[in-house]
């Protein structure tokens, strides 16, 4: 276990993004934060809260195109504005867009930083993780792509080998888009099938472009699956291939729109399967990067159900000690819960009532799709990393 102090970034003015009657409610975030603080979570040794600035134009430019920033400062002052992929059911313009993103985005920047020089060992966002904008285009509720802005700003300051595993529902596909071509960053998404969920993208076959080959590595995963399965996908797929690139740090989207109570998506996971899959990240860059990991939330629209929960262990598994999952959820947060949700069912405890079982994956011994997809990926990417696909030890 690394000996880690942790930077938790938080302002409420990041709650600004706001797309009004929308599934990307910040009620999420703000009730996140709620629960950890009401936990105590935020008050444990080692603990920096952290006041994010903006990102600045030259931060945003590593990714992003300057006119696609113009037209973001300009939609919510056109009524008729089309285009960009804002103004949408999706993407609706709102005041302050442009200010709001880029703050999240300088949260994210200053987490990164934190950990790339030394400051912190670990660091969280959840306000972050907004992981579909493109260079020229917002996406999937994300006008611009904080996770992948911090990367390059990292790579700006020297950054070698930087590693980025998203388990959030969606396909991570603008964070790969950005970097597909960049032997420097190692993409992972764990994911619900393109066949059957936005964005379309992220099938096994999405491997890196020329020079960066076996640099993405897509685990789309079938409707229906739970904690047992996807646990199985993950540990099958990522503690190797992050021990074959040997990353300097570990980046984290973690979407919590996995969870069977999502109303987007038709994975299966309980809150108690996600914050396994936190504790392994954790786990995986104190054995890999001397502990430097960076979190960031991401989707999550079971706004009170779920998302306050999983990123409140989240934010345990990066502070120090796991929350027991037995744990009551405070009375004084579950009345801010019901004051701010009157309709949501505010849940009781910090766990679902399950214990996700890690199951050693090995081929060819069930008919079972999901261990199909994952000797799919295997297949695809384990020989560009010298492993083989068929041994359960790679």
């Amino acid at each position: 276990m690394v000996d880690a102090t942790t930077t938790v970034v938080w302002d409420r003015a990041l709650l600004d993004y706001d797309m009004g009657d929308h599934p990307l409610n910040p009620v999420r975030v703000e009730l996140t934060m709620a629960l950890a603080r009401e936990l105590g979570v935020l008050d444990r040794p080692g603990v920096r809260m952290l006041t994010p600035e903006p990102a600045t134009e030259a931060d945003l430019t590593r990714v992003h195109r300057a006119d696609y920033l113009e037209a973001v400062r300009h939609a919510p002052l056109d009524p008729f504005f089309r285009g960009w992929g804002l103004n949408t059911d999706d993407n609706p313009v709102f005041e302050g867009m442009h200010e709001a993103s880029a703050r999240i985005c300088g949260a994210t920047i200053a987490a990164a930083e934190a950990v790339w020089h030394g400051a912190t060992t670990r660091a969280v966002n959840v306000s972050g993780g907004l992981h579909h904008a493109l260079a020229a285009r917002a996406a999937g509720f994300c006008v611009y792509n904080d996770p992948a802005v911090a990367i390059a700003r990292l790579l700006d300051q020297g950054a070698q080998r930087v590693a980025y595993v998203d388990v959030d529902v969606h396909h991570g596909d603008g964070v790969q888009a950005a970097f597909y071509n960049d032997p420097r960053v190692l993409t992972i998404s764990l994911h619900e099938s393109p066949l059957t969920l936005f964005p379309g993208t992220g099938f096994a076959e999405e491997t890196g472009g020329p020079g960066a080959e076996g640099l993405a590595v897509n685990v789309p995963l079938p409707p229906g699956t739970g904690d047992a399965a996807w646990l199985r996908a993950f540990h099958a797929i990522v503690p190797s291939v992050l021990r074959a690139f040997a990353p300097e740090i570990i980046f984290s989207q973690c979407g919590a729109d996995a969870h069977r109570l999502d109303p987007l998506a038709d994975l299966r996971l309980s809150v108690d399967g996600q914050r396994a899959a936190y504790l392994a990240m954790r786990d995986l860059a104190d054995e890999l990067c001397d502990g430097r990991w960076v979190a960031m939330g991401g989707g999550g629209y079971a706004l009170v159900e779920v998302v306050p929960r999983a990123w409140t262990h989240l934010l345990a598994a990066a502070t120090g000690a796991p929350i027991d999952p037995a744990t009551p959820t405070p009375g004084a947060w579950r009345t801010m819960a019901t004051e701010r949700c009157p309709q949501a069912a505010v849940p009781e405890t910090m766990t679902d009532g399950t214990e996700p079982a890690t199951e050693r994956w090995q081929p060819g011994t069930t008919p079972d799709p999901v261990d199909r997809a994952i000797l799919a990926t295997r297949t695809a990417v384990f020989p560009l990393h010298g492993l083989d696909p068929h041994d359960p030890r790679d």
